[in-house]
């Protein structure tokens, strides 16, 4: 097999040398351009597995070429140097679909690091085997995520699509929708699959014990600090980290937590010196993030770095064609769990779910059945056995005009006005005393009300 090729474009012979002497002790060829031009002829005539540019080019700059790229060479993964700190540069980058990026001056660790999983994703694309045993493989992750609506269809292919990158993806979407299990097949599918897949639900720690849970502490760094301890960004080194419930982070964490996205170096409590770490970042949570950077609660800066791709998880009244096959399969896992006969589904009661909201979306549909397996009896589950709580609720109508997300956003709405109104009314309209009760801060009560409408 002959040595992978890499690209190198830079207008500083220096540079130039100095890759070409780090990549060829890698046993990687490599090919040179020093601007824009040079480097599409060499891309369109010979094939690469990498391509390293520099930002700024005498005919152009690499962001240009990036783009070009993702039409012209789309099997070539990129990945761009930048000037140190230029953080807006490197995260337009990646939004243009580059792979990764290295700052000035070069961390040769970190680049070496960079170039082995380009490599791999270079491989899976390029080599016919491992093609096929990349898509026998894609089949059995996504399994796990079924529907054949169009929206799964669309969200299975855009997760191969980000899994190829290295850039942080934020995964949106209500509470039950399998955003976990997203960020599992992302990890999966891409080049670290072998690594370490590190979730951690931000909402679960507490606030006194965070640092020490991400970052790890040295012994004697506090009291109760008897040994050392490795943090969970730390036990992700050369894998993903996937942050649950990220907007439930608090402010201090969330600087920190910049600064380690931005120098890709962490420190434990009561350490001095800072250690290099490898890892992707992976976000999800059920608030609109947007919404609480408006609010102040949620820093503008880690938003933008945490959110460079956005997947949408949709929720489970927004695909209902998906509902059977979901119970088909939840009903036979939970009947190989009960060591009991899959019990047949009723027509009406299929039908049931089908028109059926779910604000709790698959988890809720999980439940449902769970608890209607215990109640059928005669081998099938009636409509009568799913006790749902909630009336079907059937699509747009012309007496209303609305959906099945407006009536329940309205609902919403409503149940959040009412609390608010009562909390204000208990605290005689002292809009800091209210905040208190309903546990938010003022500057979010504040949004809120203004929001609703309530004044």
């Amino acid at each position: 097999m002959p040595n992978p090729a890499v690209l190198i474009i830079d207008d500083e012979p220096d540079i130039r040398e100095l890759l070409s002497i780090t990549l060829g002790r890698m046993n990687l060829d490599c090919v040179s351009a020093t601007n824009v031009r040079e480097a599409q002829q060499l891309l369109s005539s010979q094939r690469f597995d990498l391509c390293l540019t520099d930002m700024n080019l005498p005919d152009g700059n690499g962001l240009s070429l990036v783009e070009w790229m993702q039409e012209h060479a789309p099997q070539v993964p990129v990945a761009v140097i930048t000037a140190h700190g230029n953080v807006e540069s490197a995260v337009r980058a990646l939004k243009l679909g580059a792979f990764d990026f290295v700052s000035k001056p070069l961390d040769l660790n970190r680049l070496r690091k960079l170039i082995s999983v380009a490599i791999k994703v270079s491989a899976q694309d390029q080599t016919p085997s491992r093609q096929e045993q990349q898509a026998a493989q894609e089949d059995v992750r996504f399994g796990r995520l079924l529907g054949r609506s169009q929206a799964m269809m669309d969200l299975r292919e855009l997760i191969a699509k980000v899994a190829r990158s290295q850039a942080p993806v934020h995964i949106c979407g209500e509470s039950g929708t399998g955003k976990e299990l997203v960020a599992q097949l992302i990890h999966e599918s891409g080049p670290r699959q072998d690594a370490s897949f590190v979730p951690v639900n931000c909402g679960a720690i507490p606030t006194e014990l965070m640092e020490s849970e991400f970052f790890g502490h040295k012994r004697g760094s506090f009291t109760g600090a008897v040994t050392d301890k490795t943090g969970m960004i730390s036990a992700a080194d050369g894998g993903t980290l996937f942050l649950d419930e990220v907007a439930d982070l608090p402010l201090h964490m969330q600087v920190k937590l910049l600064r380690v996205i931005q120098e890709k170096t962490v420190r434990p409590v009561g350490e001095t010196r800072e250690a290099p770490v490898d890892v992707r970042i992976l976000s999800a949570t059920h608030k609109n993030l947007a919404a609480l950077v408006a609010e102040g609660a949620f820093r503008e800066d880690l938003f933008y770095r945490v959110n460079v791709i956005e997947v949408r998880v949709p929720a489970l009244r927004e695909r209902p064609e998906d509902v059977p096959e979901l119970t088909a399969s939840i009903v036979q896992r939970l009947a190989e769990r009960l060591q009991i006969e899959p019990p047949t589904m009723a027509p009406q009661a299929l039908e049931r779910l089908r028109k059926y909201s779910f604000p709790g979306n698959v988890r809720e549909l999980e439940n449902i059945l769970e608890r209607a397996l215990a109640l059928s009896s005669g081998g099938t589950v009636t409509a009568e056995d799913l006790q749902l709580r909630e009336a079907p609720v059937a699509t747009a109508t012309k007496e209303t005009g609305a959906g099945v997300p407006g009536a329940l956003g309205d609902q919403l709405e409503d149940i959040e006005r009412d609390a608010i109104v009562k909390a204000l009314e208990q605290t005689r309209y002292n809009k800091t005393a209210a905040a208190k009760v309903l546990g938010m801060s003022f500057r979010a009560l504040r949004y809120r009300i203004k929001k609703l409408g309530i004044e």
